[in-house]
């Protein structure tokens, strides 16, 4: 077969263009350019979350499986519908389906109340199911409870120090005396959980989870103090009954200090989430006979190429020696060290031209649609 004739290959890993098109979406306009330069190629999407919300649809969309939906402890503790992803035995749990900030509107914001409960049902219902492995995305959290609600819901006790048990919330995390995780390991008995995590700060401190992340939830400066407090002194009860030190550990401060939780008490590694997506989807054995590889974002300047998706994706398809095109929205300034990371070229898809923001905003997509299309003829796809 003369190779010129043979299907070429494209892989499609685009993130968000925020506030604009979600990944889905672009990678849906992304695919019709490619069919229409080259109808016979072959195309595979998959489109990248962060692991907040959106995270479980990408993962559906890109692996196939199906969304399982429920009814949980809601953030206020009030009932409410949620889901998570099943594929094969993997489940995809995203913690803001059930301790999201989307869902405070209208019953306001106070991290100092607010519980992960809903997260630990959705797990322990996916467990239940036959999952073997969980995927956890953190994400948009209107928490600060250190995952203690999640944990209860899975089995952990915890005690004051007059023996009581209780669910702790952001309040009265300092209040924990004693912790029981053996409910929560014989649930997760064969079980592995991986935590999608793409921020890198400590519990507690003036980059920890309160400090950093609760003012955006409806803390005050008072408030913010006594929840670092609280988690400072959650931290070293959890040590204290479990032998695991969660204080400093990068990412430990996630989702209102989810990311310390999850490790003390379910066991789970943090990675970035790139990297679950990529060793989900078995980059290196897809990537062999790709002819390219498109990824992108909604703005990209000198801080992307210290990111996480672009340069996850650059970093692995260098080593495979597959080339890689970043298209963005927006490029904020000129790029030097592209190719250290991975990247072969970077397209804007914003000609420039237009008199508002709301103007590009409507055009976006058939300005993504067009540079697509120019690239492939550039790149001699077409």
């Amino acid at each position: 077969m003369d190779k010129n004739k043979e299907k070429k290959k494209y892989l499609l890993m685009p993130d968000s263009f925020k506030g604009t098109m979600d990944a889905i979406e672009v990678c849906s306009i992304m695919r019709s350019a490619i069919l229409e330069c080259d109808p016979g190629a072959e195309v595979v999407s998959v489109p990248v979350a962060d692991g907040g919300e959106g995270t479980v649809d990408c993962f559906l969309s890109a692996f196939g499986g199906e969304k399982r939906k429920l009814t949980v402890t809601g953030p206020w503790r009030e009932k409410t519908e949620s889901f998570y992803g099943m594929i094969g035995d993997t489940a995809v749990v995203e913690m803001a389906a059930a301790a999201g900030f989307s869902m405070t509107r209208g019953k306001g914001r106070d991290p100092s109340k607010t519980t992960t409960y809903g997260v630990g049902e959705l797990i322990r219902d996916a467990v239940g199911r036959g999952a073997k492995k969980i995927i956890l995305g953190l994400g948009g959290s209107c928490t600060n409870d250190g995952g203690a609600g999640m944990a209860a819901a899975m089995g952990t006790v915890f005690k004051d120090r007059d023996g009581n048990t209780f669910v702790p919330v952001g309040e009265d995390l300092g209040k924990v005396a004693h912790i029981d995780c053996r409910g929560t390991e014989k649930l997760l008995s064969g079980v592995s959980v991986e935590v999608m995590c793409d921020i890198d700060n400590p519990l507690c401190g003036m980059r920890g989870a309160a400090h950093v992340f609760a003012p955006q939830k409806g803390a005050d400066a008072d408030m913010v103090r006594m929840l670092d407090d609280n988690l400072r002194a959650f931290a070293d009860v959890t040590e204290k009954e479990t032998g695991i030190d969660v204080l400093d550990v990068p990412g430990s401060g996630a989702a209102g200090g989810m990311g310390a939780g999850a490790l003390a008490f379910l066991g789970a590694e943090l990675k970035q989430g790139i990297d679950v997506i990529l060793d989900m989807m078995r980059f290196e054995d897809i990537v062999k006979d790709c002819r390219i590889i498109f990824t992108g974002e909604g703005q990209f300047d000198s801080q992307s190429l210290g990111g996480k998706v672009v340069v996850g994706i650059g970093r692995r398809a260098k080593k495979a020696g597959v080339p890689v095109i970043a298209v963005a929205g927006r490029i904020k300034e000129k790029i030097d060290g592209l190719s250290d990371v991975g990247l072969t070229a970077i397209y804007q898809t914003d000609p420039g031209t237009y008199g508002s923001r709301n103007e590009m905003l409507s055009h976006c997509r058939e300005d993504l649609f067009r540079t697509m299309t120019e690239i492939m003829v550039e790149r001699g796809t077409s």
